[in-house]
């Protein structure tokens, strides 16, 4: 089984919980891939090529060059893959495992459902204006740095992106109440129309630094309800 990291939004395969799941199940023997979703670049950032980049992963040879940042992997295994999603990694990770018989699990962090949708409605005027000018001002995680994304990004991510992604393998969501980017009530909708997913609410926000030891002990715990 492999098990492949997808980072959020304006983040990176080095984010904070990237490595904190790296460190912790490393001494269980579960080595954890860091992928690197930045595609084709964090200017012109697509959902579409996010996704395909994870395709590419479980497609992999031995000896093929992967986007993992870390340590080197393994030889794939026939078994499949663990896919664990932060934010906009959680969408991802749950548009791959459609209809795709390798993902034997999905752990999402905070997934970011129904993108194009909320943040029409959240961000109002500057969405016009984003799309007029054809670029939106961010703040680049992983440098700390003002950046941009292109409209293309949501263009895209509209296309790909249409209501909740009929998943079928087991899913574990944790999610924080107080979650103001993406509210959690995405989670919840979607938990009640799949019964093989649980969500687990805890007392924090979107990035979920303040609950890292919860996300990794209900994984842990997770994983090992799933390989019995």
């Amino acid at each position: 089984m492999r098990y492949l990291y997808l980072h959020g939004f304006a983040s990176g395969p080095k984010s904070q919980k990237g490595l904190a799941f790296e460190s912790h199940f490393a001494p269980l023997g579960i080595p954890i891939e860091r992928l690197d979703l930045r595609v084709p670049s964090f200017e012109h950032l697509r959902l579409s090529a996010m996704i395909e980049v994870v395709r590419a992963e479980l497609n992999a040879q031995p000896g093929e060059q992967d986007a993992m940042i870390g340590s080197s992997r393994g030889e794939p295994d026939d078994a499949g893959a663990v896919l664990i999603g932060s934010s906009l990694g959680g969408l991802t990770a749950a548009r791959v495992a459609v209809g795709e018989p390798r993902v034997k699990a999905l752990v999402l962090l905070a997934p970011a459902f129904q993108l194009v949708q909320r943040w029409r409605e959240a961000l109002g005027p500057a969405w016009n204006d984003w799309q007029r000018t054809g670029w939106r001002e961010v703040t680049d995680y992983t440098t700390g740095k003002p950046a941009r994304v292109d409209f293309g990004f949501v263009e895209d991510a509209e296309r790909v992106d249409v209501g909740f992604p009929d998943v079928t393998c087991p899913t574990l969501i944790l999610h924080g109440k107080s979650d103001d980017t993406v509210p959690i009530e995405r989670s919840r909708d979607f938990v009640r129309q799949h019964s093989h997913a649980r969500l687990v609410e805890l007392d924090d926000g979107h990035e979920l630094t303040g609950s890292i030891g919860t996300l990794l002990a209900e994984t842990q715990d997770f994983l090992e309800e799933v390989q019995r």
